[in-house]
């Protein structure tokens, strides 16, 4: 895998590291409007605080990236008061910082604004976001073209990291201590791209996922021919994701489509379009509010799994995508209740909307888990139209396909006011227990907490909470920056053909504990990106070797 941006050599000529920049920057420019383009309908779709939350994280996060690169920079001044060199690369890097500080503080009056319900000019909002976008293509552009000034140790660069200066301070009043990943961040040397990665997942495991954030950042924007690269890019979807937030869970969607958008043949490209999915479902509310996260967390699965047919995480995407839809028809019941309900009965008007509802649900949804009820109430509406036959088809699927409900009887009796026939129950159908409706107790504590009774994973793809050693991020480093295809393979399939194979003999001691410990963190469904890298035509013969060598093969 390799991320398609141009690296600039700080050895080479001015003018065509000029060229090679402003090549980089149009190339980011043309992905950051196309991800503009698919992002402003979502963005539109939240609310101004929400919008104002997410342009301050990422300024922050440019901020501090800056901040770590001017600190390592130690520019040509030579103490006298002489005119500022532009093509000066902490000049160049602090002119950036200020434009960074310039917009924040923009951000922080309108959403001070915000808060205190103070009228403001909402088209700003527009303006800002667009503002962001274009600021951070020029920052990474930045912070690319100085690499080379940042270099540890280059011998022909003239520029070497600036000295941190130490703080005294009293035992009593312990000050602020320097960021201890300030030289990591700010200098750029040969091998430090793995070392930004393994503290990157240590930090973001910790919780601590702006400064992890921050180490993936550096690697993207320092290294662009690192191996870790494209990982990075995912690592700091899944610490959007990890953290949970509402302003997160939206920036892990966004991050989750950029990668996407960067690499759409990589092996984790299923799991990263479900985990597009789950940031919705995440955000979902009760069927009887906003449904906007319901619907789009159907239209990305229906995506994922038109083009992942093949893929073992659909049995996951099938069961979240009934879970949606099930949102979506209750929804459309809860309308049509209240149009029936309410206004035909009072005020004879609605009973055309309750219809067409419920129509919908019979079209859409066929899966519904109270589809019998749905049934008795379209029948119902062309009762109420004086429309008897197309009443009796409702009721007599009712009959036939729902004998359990507890609506058979009043369908049976609405059949013999109408004069119609009364089908036999499908004998099938009729050994199958009935739908398991949500308690009184369950409809209560989901409307305490306001959010959907939804069944989805809160681990990220490379990184989880709990499976630190066990996770593909760990395998990744452990095979210098690729997520080896051979070496989680044996893990799935030995269980059950262990005693064929019988590896034991060349098995060493120290191979043994290594291996249960990854087939432990394979087993479970909350991990769904290393099932994807099964491959059938492996033999037994190959699984063994597989687990003994010390290190994985790519």
């Amino acid at each position: 895998m390799s991320f398609p941006l141009v690296r600039v050599n700080p050895r080479g000529l001015p003018g065509l590291t000029s060229l090679l920049v402003m090549a980089l920057a149009l190339a980011t420019a043309g992905v950051a409007s196309g991800q503009d383009s698919k992002n402003q309908s979502a963005q539109n779709s939240l609310s101004n605080l929400q919008r104002m939350d997410i342009m301050r994280s990422k300024l922050e996060s440019m901020r501090r990236s800056l901040d770590s690169a001017i600190a390592a920079v130690n520019s040509k001044d030579t103490g006298t008061k002489e005119k500022k060199n532009a093509d000066d690369p902490r000049e160049r890097l602090r002119g950036l910082d200020k434009e960074v500080g310039s917009v924040l503080n923009e951000v922080n009056d309108l959403r001070g604004k915000e808060e205190h319900a103070e009228k403001y000019d909402t088209s700003k909002i527009e303006g800002l976001e667009g503002s962001v976008s274009e600021l951070n293509t020029r920052v990474e552009a930045a912070l690319q073209a100085t690499a080379g000034a940042r270099t540890a140790g280059g011998e022909t660069s003239d520029y070497h990291p600036k000295p941190q200066k130490g703080k005294k301070r009293l035992w009593i009043f312990p000050g602020k201590s320097n960021d201890k990943y300030a030289e990591l961040t700010g200098t750029v040397a040969p091998g430090r791209d793995r070392v930004l990665f393994i503290e990157a997942a240590h930090e973001v495991r910790k919780g601590n996922h702006e400064t992890g954030r921050l180490l993936f950042t550096t690697i993207i924007t320092t290294y662009p021919d690192s191996p870790y690269l494209p990982l990075a890019k995912l690592a700091i979807a899944d610490s959007f994701y990890l953290e949970g937030t509402t302003s997160s869970l939206i920036q892990a969607g966004q991050a989750y489509q950029d990668w996407l958008t960067f690499f759409p043949t990589d092996a984790l490209t299923c799991d990263a379009m479900l985990k597009v999915a789950e940031t919705e479902m995440r955000q979902m509310g009760l069927s009887d509010r906003d449904i906007t996260h319901a619907r789009k967390a159907e239209q990305r699965l229906k995506v994922m799994l038109q083009q992942c047919p093949q893929s073992t995480r659909r049995p996951d995407a099938e069961l979240r995508l009934r879970e949606a839809q099930d949102s979506l028809a209750m929804h459309n019941l809860q309308v049509a209740s209240f149009y029936f309900d309410t206004r035909y009965k009072h005020n004879k008007t609605g009973l055309k909307g309750a219809q067409d509802r419920l129509k919908e649900i019979t079209e859409k949804y066929k899966t519904f888990c109270q589809m019998d009820e749905v049934l008795m109430r379209l029948g119902k509406t062309y009762q109420e139209e004086e429309e008897p036959d197309e009443a009796a088809k409702y009721y007599q699927q009712l009959v036939r396909d729902y004998p359990n409900s507890d609506y058979v009887e009043k369908a049976k009796d609405q059949l013999n006011i109408i004069g119609a026939a009364i089908p036999d129950p499908d004998p099938i159908k009729k050994t199958l227990p009935p739908c398991e409706k949500p308690t009184f107790t369950q409809n209560l504590m989901q409307q305490i907490s306001g959010s959907a009774n939804v069944t989805t994973s809160r681990d990220g793809i490379l990184i989880t909470k709990k499976g630190e050693g066990n996770d593909l991020i760990d395998k990744a480093i452990a095979n210098n920056g690729q997520i080896p295809a051979n070496g989680v393979q044996p893990v799935v399939q030995r269980t059950p053909r262990q005693p064929v194979s019988q590896p034991t003999p060349t098995t060493s001691p120290e191979a043994t504990p290594e291996k249960k410990k990854i087939g432990i963190s394979i087993q479970p469904t909350s991990n769904g990106s290393l099932p994807d890298r099964v491959n059938p035509a492996t033999t037994p013969a190959t699984r063994p070797r597989a687990t003994q060598t010390p290190t994985p093969q790519p």
